[in-house]
């Protein structure tokens, strides 16, 4: 990439940050806007702007995200938000140290020395074929065997030191933020007063699974077991909730334009109402309410009696006896009698709970080599992409466009923009298909999915953008180096690496300014909006649909931060200049994301900080391929010395093993000096058990087409079953 197009880009990624900004200040503060800018206070019965100041200020906001505390974030946003803006600060205190001292050392090393000069070498530099005045700032610019490099060799130590240290700070803190909420005795959680069993053995003649369940446990912990929940194969019933519930809201629609227009509604009775009989929507609908809760019913009392299944959710009269059994082993053999603590009744997994001990190991495997498969074959189309983006070969596969690209505008926008947009759009096909993968294992909760998801995720972005990129941009070249030296991979790499630099750089930056300005100014969520309701929404619920914004998609938003923490990473020490770029991604992430935690997103679900010790773990694989990166490129500087981070790598290894020693438990398990910390209520057992219904076993009273039983956790499951 020419100088001139990285300084465009740079340039125009800026003014496009900036403009979005100065929207969403105007947009945000628009009565008819506050349901898309302002979602999560208002569904905790809030006031839009409490605690906000009006004025015409444009950068209000940043005050106000920063003046908010942890605990801001925990109440409106729970534990697994604040833990996120956890990682946020410590990866943004771990590059912010390594600036303070790699650019004043490293930059003047670089600048003053004249190794292109001298030799012009076109296979060393940040600019993939071009010579680049960043360059001079990189460490391609320092002669081979110079002394100079020994202060590049300290420089991948200052990194490591300051990452162990934010590190072990940081999962210090989670581990005591995740303590303190679970001691907490405000509210009842109902998941500190249960386990989740799997691989039930059959049960003995004459009794039933819950029979069987209840007298296992009652023998075992004959003071503090309560009841059990069995697991039911609900596919068929959860399809008539399903069409029950689409029915109510399709009544719901017919009623509200008989409201508003005293004209009563029609529709076909045929596929998508297209064709069929034409009927009165209002009378027709009321009737497949009617109908649909009578099988609703039939079918709750089939499923009840023949359809109990090998898991069940178990019940106890305190934390600390839940805590205890979830951390014990129940049986001699390894698959039967299962037991782990509870997730949230609403990240359960229903359908995965039934498969066995067994065929859940022989998924995992599989899972395993799909993705492993689909990273290999993934590879060649990004690589391909990343090859035919750079224009000299973009001119070459389609030479009509040659005269389009010689004017010179165009031809700094497709150099500033092109490869990096192909590779957003690559990867933003992938999520849904990972997510697939991931509950194919056998997953029991959803917060379990997204962890196991965002690692996939992590590890395919590492491998085929990162790396495959890298090695792509001067590919035949480095086919060529590896069918003659099949195991100079690490060499090969680190000698692609600094090639890739301003490809990088612009990559980090489009992220950073066009990313979070589109995060910020929520243009397309706002669109959509309107676009609902004006032309598709007749109900309020309607209208809440079309403006409810979900979570932080942690399964794909963790896993392209990890991204950019590698690419900081790795070229920290080989353009310094990164960490500019990564300090302000991280930095403009926490305050942006921190308003948006805070006024906008509503969390799905809460695992009280399960997914920092999977983030800890990334980061040190990060860090990992970092100093192996700079050992590779150390070496081909022909720097005899580079051998001394051969012990900085095992000691990352080391690093790694002491902190799953010492905290992971915590996270894996309730310490129980933590579940027997006393609430200032009683618990209501009945209500933390019926937390557990899934919602197409709840009852309905048949004379009110609302059915609000049916949208209720919390119903007599006793009463279903002595129906």
């Amino acid at each position: 990439m020419e100088f001139e197009s990285f300084l465009v880009s740079l340039g125009t990624s800026a003014i496009i940050f900036v403009v979005l900004m100065l929207l969403f200040t105007w947009l945000s503060r628009r009565p008819g806007n506050v349901s898309v800018y302002y979602p999560n206070r208002i569904l905790k019965g809030m006031d839009p702007w409490e605690g906000s100041s009006l004025t015409r200020n444009p950068f209000a906001w940043i005050r106000e995200a920063f003046t908010s505390t942890e605990q801001d974030v925990v109440k409106l946003s729970g534990v697994d938000t604040a833990v996120y803006f956890v990682f946020l600060s410590t990866v943004l205190g771990i590059f912010a140290l390594s600036a303070l001292l790699l650019l004043p050392t490293l930059l003047p090393l670089s600048a003053t020395d004249n190794s292109l000069k001298t030799s012009r070498n076109v296979t060393d530099t940040t600019s993939n074929g071009t010579f680049s005045q960043l360059d001079n700032l990189s460490m391609a610019n320092i002669t081979r065997r110079s002394s100079r490099l020994w202060a590049f060799l300290g420089a991948v130590y200052w990194v490591s030191v300051v990452t162990y240290f934010m590190l072990w700070k940081a999962y210090k803190h989670v581990a005591a933020l995740r303590a303190e909420a679970l001691m907490s005795s405000e509210e009842v959680l109902p998941e500190q007063y249960a386990i989740l069993v799997r691989d039930i053995p059959s049960p003995p003649n004459g009794e039933t699974q819950k029979e069987f369940v209840d007298s296992y446990f009652r023998e075992i912990y004959p003071e503090t077991f309560y009841r059990s929940l069995v697991v039911t194969e609900n596919s068929k019933i959860n399809k008539i909730w399903e069409n029950l519930e689409g029915y109510k809201k399709k009544l719901a629609r017919a009623e509200a334009v008989f409201a508003a227009t005293s004209n009563r509604p029609t529709n076909k009775t045929g596929l998508l109402g297209l064709v069929g009989e034409r009927v009165d929507s209002i009378d027709y609908y009321t009737k497949l309410i009617n109908e649909s809760v009578a099988k609703l019913e039939a079918e709750q009392r089939t499923v009840l009696a023949e359809k109990q299944q090998t898991a069940a959710v178990v019940f106890f009269t305190d934390r600390v006896t839940a805590a205890l059994a979830a951390q014990s082993l129940h049986c001699q053999m390894v698959d039967k009698w299962t037991v782990t603590e509870a997730p949230e009744p609403r990240q359960l997994i229903w359908e995965n709970l039934k498969i066995k001990f067994f065929s859940r190991i022989v998924r995992q495997y599989l899972i395993y080599f799909l993705v492993a498969i689909t990273i290999l074959f993934y590879m060649i189309p990004i690589a391909f992409v990343s090859a035919i983006t750079t224009l000299g070969n973009l001119q070459k596969a389609l030479p009509f466009i040659k005269p389009i690209v010689e004017i010179a505008f165009i031809r700094t926008i497709l150099q500033s923009y092109l490869p990096q947009i192909a590779l957003i759009v690559f990867l933003a096909m992938l999520p849904k298909f990972l997510m697939f993968l991931s509950k194919s294992e056998g997953i029991p909760s959803q917060s379990h999915a997204i962890r196991a998801a965002s690692g996939k995720y992590f590890y395919f972005s590492v491998l085929n953008v990162f790396i495959g990129v890298t090695l792509a941009g001067s590919l035949f070249d480095n086919l060529k180096a590896l069918e003659k030296k099949p195991n100079s991979i690490v060499t090969v790499l680190a000698t692609s690496l600094p090639k890739n630099a301003t490809f990088f750089l612009t990559y980090v930056a489009l992220k950073f300014f066009v990313g979070y300005g589109l995060e910020l100014s929520r243009i397309i969520p706002l669109i959509i909006f309107h676009l609902k309701k004006k032309y598709l929404c007749k109900t309020e619920a309607e209208v809440k649909e079309a403006w409810y914004p979900g979570d932080l998609s942690y399964a794909t938003r963790v896993p392209s931060d990890m991204l950019i923490l590698t690419i900081t990473f790795c070229y920290s020490v080989i353009a310094p200049l990164i960490l500019v770029f990564g300090v302000i991604y991280f930095g403009l992430g926490w305050l942006i994301l921190r308003n948006q935690a805070l006024k906008v997103y509503v969390p799905s679900y809460e695992s009280y900080g399960r997914m920092w010790p999977h983030i800890h773990t990334r980061i040190l694989a990060a860090l990992f391929l970092f100093q192996l990166v700079m050992f590779g490129y150390l070496g081909a500087k022909l720097f005899v010395w580079a051998t001394l981070l051969v012990p900085l790598i095992f000691i990352s290894l080391i690093f790694g093993y002491v902190c799953r020693q010492k905290f992971y438990k915590g996270f894996e398990h309730t310490a129980l000096e933590v579940a027997c910390h006393e609430l200032k209520q009683r618990p209501d057992l009945e209500e933390v058990f019926r937390a557990y219904i899934p919602h197409s076993l709840s009852t309905h009273k048949g004379d009110d087409h609302q059915f609000k039983g049916a949208m209720s956790r919390y119903q007599d499951y006793a009463a279903i079953s002595a129906a």
